[in-house]
């Protein structure tokens, strides 16, 4: 059986009836999703039909995954858990945003080598003064809509959080200790004298480092890597979506929304909670 989840509720008799018989089987509605299991995986286009018709997300979850058996979330930060590329806003600083994020958005389509594209940005920002740090978390960071709710869903789940990301350390530190989250990777930015040297110091994370840390909580915490789920918008977060049970993409580029499992697309990110059956 395939399990359909729709980001909706209190539909119509009607809407009801066309659901059902579209299917050929009863929805059960939930306080926050409704829910279908169907016989047959329903093909894209009839998905696609379905969300747009009630602009909703509607995802089928992959066969063999099993919500309840979930322990593990581990979320990309930028333009996932929060609504900034941090990068881009520090750049700003710098006057060389429109410069940095282009490249930015080129490498989270897939375009670029990750890797070598954040040496470069991070190339611009050298001599920059490191309050600009703090005045990018300050005034420009925010979490994205439902990022609350998830987490604090997630903890009374007995759920661990991971925050994994490209970006830097002086965010993804901050954000652990103001959400209190498990664990965080990120990188970190080379600062002398109060200013940033324009290079990161040590190993960068990207895609594989992303994908080796998901598989090495599952490890620590001794459950599969099928009982974690990875969301994140950029192509560097395919690998470590690839590894875990349930790939989500969150609001993301044409070419993760195409690879990932499941893709939210217009909730925010309470979405997730449907899709591991907490209501």
């Amino acid at each position: 059986m395939y399990k359909l989840i729709l980001q909706k509720t209190a539909f119509t008799n009607t809407e009801k009836q066309f659901l059902e018989e579209k299917f050929g089987t009863r929805l059960k509605e939930y306080t926050a999703y409704t829910e279908m299991l169907l016989k047959k995986n329903p093909d894209n286009d009839e998905l696609l039909e379905i969300s747009s018709t009630y602009n909703t997300d509607v995802n089928v979850l992959p066969e063999g995954f099993e919500p309840s058996a979930v322990k593990l979330v581990v979320s990309d930060m930028d333009s996932t858990l929060i609504n900034i590329e941090c990068v881009d806003e520090i750049a700003d600083f710098a006057g060389v945003k429109a410069e940095v994020s282009k490249v930015t958005e080129a490498a989270m389509r897939g375009e670029l080598d990750f890797e070598g594209s954040l040496i470069e940005r991070v190339k611009l920002l050298a001599g920059l003064e490191e309050s600009a740090l703090q005045r990018v978390y300050d005034e420009r960071l925010k979490l994205n809509p439902g990022a609350e709710k998830m987490l604090q869903s997630l903890k009374e789940s007995n759920i661990k959080f991971a925050l994994v990301s490209g970006g830097f350390t002086f965010f993804t530190d901050r954000l652990k200790n103001r959400l209190a989250l498990d664990y965080t990777l990120s990188n970190t930015l080379e600062r002398v004298n109060g200013k940033l040297t324009g290079a990161v110091v040590g190993n960068i994370v990207g895609a594989e480092a992303k994908a080796a840390f998901l598989l090495e909580k599952c490890q620590e915490l001794n459950i599969l890597p099928s009982q974690a789920v990875a969301i994140g918008d950029g192509a560097n977060d395919l690998k470590m979506m690839s590894e875990a049970g349930l790939g989500v993409a969150y609001h993301a580029k044409p070419k993760v929304q195409k690879e990932a499992d499941c893709a939210l697309n217009y909730s925010g990110l309470e979405g997730l909670l449907s899709l591991l059956s907490i209501d």
